[in-house]
């Protein structure tokens, strides 16, 4: 459950920096309530699996002494897991704390190689080498605290407890099996219960910690491309209520320009002659703001055209520079995104004209295509460029059910259900392998 939900909260993280433990004025906030927990829940058994397949159980050597038989060395060897399973678990959110984990009845087979020796009757020295194997039964309890560290989500389990229910030692080919097994069932009952309680609590405090960097990875590698990507780094500690945990992210747009396909507007101004050309370009980087009405782009453009001259070399015929603010809204339906053009105005800031054929009404044509029809076939457009853009990123492979955009005075408020990411779980289980 804590890795599970560490890969969610991680899906906003970024790697930029913020104070440990302080907490500033926040771009987006993310609010997963105790329903979504327990969605999340349900794939706690395979990082918990994984956390003891990955433990290192280290050979355990030592001597007793034991009457008649004098002093016994023995040596526990090969120690590993063939089997385990997990029945149940539970989470709660514990106010301004932690997070608390049950998790009932692991079921864990270990096997290995049981060695001893001692001196036998007229100081003959016997060694023996016999294959074990121990049945356990397992409860588990994980308290996890959650803080942010050079903007990213950090996981820490000071309070990590086991409990064994069932551990039982089975000797194969036993050809002394009382006595060994009083010697030893005691002794390894005890020293498998210290190194699982140190080295799984551990390895799933690791686990959790990698897992956050791995998708905090992914989701700077999603919300990115080229020169635009978005600072949503944390800005302080997650917020955790009994009812729901919540994060907060800086949501700062970062981009160094924007040059559109020229295509598009080949084609919109169709009647121009064939070789002619044109383009656009950003001025300044765009200023985005969420407003009630929708979702605020401001830029300043420079819009070229090219046209032929007899001998088919190239020159700027004209030239214009505009002011523009879009408001548009947002979408999201079937694996789609939809930007709905609610208002658009443009304020003409400088014109030049290189040709002396050019008319007034020549230009009058062109800066009215691009305004009437220009702005809004760029923008029908931009929805599948940006649903293409966000399958190739992954997003598709999500299941984001009855999402709700919903522009606010500074801010976008987005509620949605979901299924849990399998795709990136499966992922991260493999790059630990």
């Amino acid at each position: 459950m804590l890795a599970a939900t560490v890969l969610t909260l991680a899906l906003l993280g970024n790697a930029h920096t913020c104070s440990k433990g302080a907490s500033c004025e926040a771009g987006i906030v993310c609010r997963i309530t105790k329903p979504a927990l327990l969605v999340l829940n349900q794939e706690t058994a395979k990082v918990i699996q994984t956390a003891f397949q990955r433990v290192n159980y280290p050979n355990i050597t030592g001597e007793k002494a034991m009457m008649l038989l004098g002093r016994v060395k023995y040596g526990l060897y090969n120690i590993q897991i063939s089997h385990l399973s997990i029945a149940s678990s539970q989470v709660e959110l514990v106010e301004a704390k932690s997070i608390d984990v049950s998790i009932q009845n692991v079921s864990v087979v270990f096997n290995g190689t049981l060695k001893y020796g001692y001196t036998g009757a007229w100081g003959l020295g016997i060694d023996q080498s016999i294959d074990f194997e121990i049945d356990s039964a397992i409860d588990l309890q994980i308290n996890t605290q959650l803080t942010c560290d050079s903007g990213r989500v950090r996981t820490n389990a000071p309070d990590c407890h086991l409990s064994f229910h069932k551990l039982l030692l089975h000797l194969q080919g036993e050809r002394e099996p009382g006595w060994i097994k009083q010697l030893f069932t005691n002794f390894i009952s005890y020293t498998l219960k210290l190194i699982l309680k140190g080295q799984v609590c551990k390895e799933i405090n690791v686990i959790s910690n990698v897992m956050a960097d791995f998708v905090q990875t992914r989701a700077a590698s999603i919300l990115s491309d080229g020169d635009i990507g978005v600072d949503i780094s944390l800005t302080g500690d997650p917020v955790i209520t009994a009812s729901y945990l919540e994060s907060h992210h800086k949501a700062v747009l970062e981009t160094w320009g924007f040059n559109t396909n020229q295509e598009i507007f080949q084609e919109l101004v169709g009647s121009l002659p064939s070789q002619a050309q044109v383009t656009v370009h950003c001025l300044k980087v765009p200023k985005i703001s969420c407003q009630n009405k929708g979702v605020v782009v401001s830029s300043s453009v420079m819009v070229e055209f090219l046209f032929p001259r007899p001998d088919q070399q190239h020159f700027v015929a004209y030239t214009f520079e505009e002011d523009i603010i879009t408001t548009v809204q947002a979408s999201y339906s079937k694996k789609k995104l939809f930007l709905s053009l609610l208002d658009f105005q443009i304020t003409p800031k400088t014109v030049s004209n290189l040709t002396e054929s050019s008319s007034e009404s020549v230009q009058t044509f062109l800066q009215s295509m691009i305004d009437t029809v220009g702005i809004p076939e760029v923008v029908s457009r931009l929805e599948a460029v940006f649903t293409a853009l966000m399958n190739s990123k992954g997003l598709s492979l999500f299941d984001i059910i009855n999402p709700e955009i919903t522009p606010q005075d500074g801010f976008l408020l987005l509620q949605m259900d979901f299924g849990f990411p399998e795709h990136l779980l499966v992922d991260f289980l493999q790059s630990l392998s």
